[in-house]
């Protein structure tokens, strides 16, 4: 075997300073802090995300929320389904083919849970900036979101 390819050799690693991968990792590390933080509520992260956007927006329409969190229809269903069978959260149909939901007092309280685990997760991340960096990331990541949002297919 090549020396130069020892298994104990960190790669180079070229990838690093590109932006793209610089925001998935940090996402990643993000994110599955977040899982395991709430993983004693036996909730993942867009499942908390739900029941904090359906409690600030009470009789909210099930496809606005799909739409808010760029979830496709398909995928929003079994979660919203999922939700309401742990009895966290209920559906009333508007018409046809819409859902208004609404939290139960279950479901307000795990909100209540979520929002405080959130708040402490993120609160460990912020600790790292000053508040002058904080809000500039905050602006840089709200550009680039609304960059990919507005872009054409």
């Amino acid at each position: 075997m090549d020396a130069s390819l020892s298994l104990d050799s960190p790669l180079s690693d070229t990838v690093a300073p590109r932006l793209g991968y610089m925001l998935r990792r940090a996402s990643a590390v993000m994110m599955a802090g977040l899982g395991a933080a709430l993983a004693d509520m036996a909730l993942r992260p867009v499942e908390g995300t739900i029941l904090i956007l359906v409690g600030e927006n009470p009789g909210c329409i099930q496809s606005d929320i799909g739409r808010t969190l760029g979830i496709k229809r398909a995928n929003m269903a079994p979660l919203v389904a999922g939700l309401a069978a742990r009895g966290l959260l209920s559906k009333t149909p508007v018409d046809g083919r819409s859902l208004a939901l609404t939290l139960t007092s279950e479901g307000d309280a795990a909100r209540r849970q979520v929002e405080s685990i959130m708040d402490a997760h993120e609160a460990r991340f912020e600790a790292l900036l000053n508040e002058t960096d904080m809000a500039a990331l905050r602006d840089a990541l709200r550009i680039i979101a609304q960059q990919g949002e507005s872009a054409p297919d």
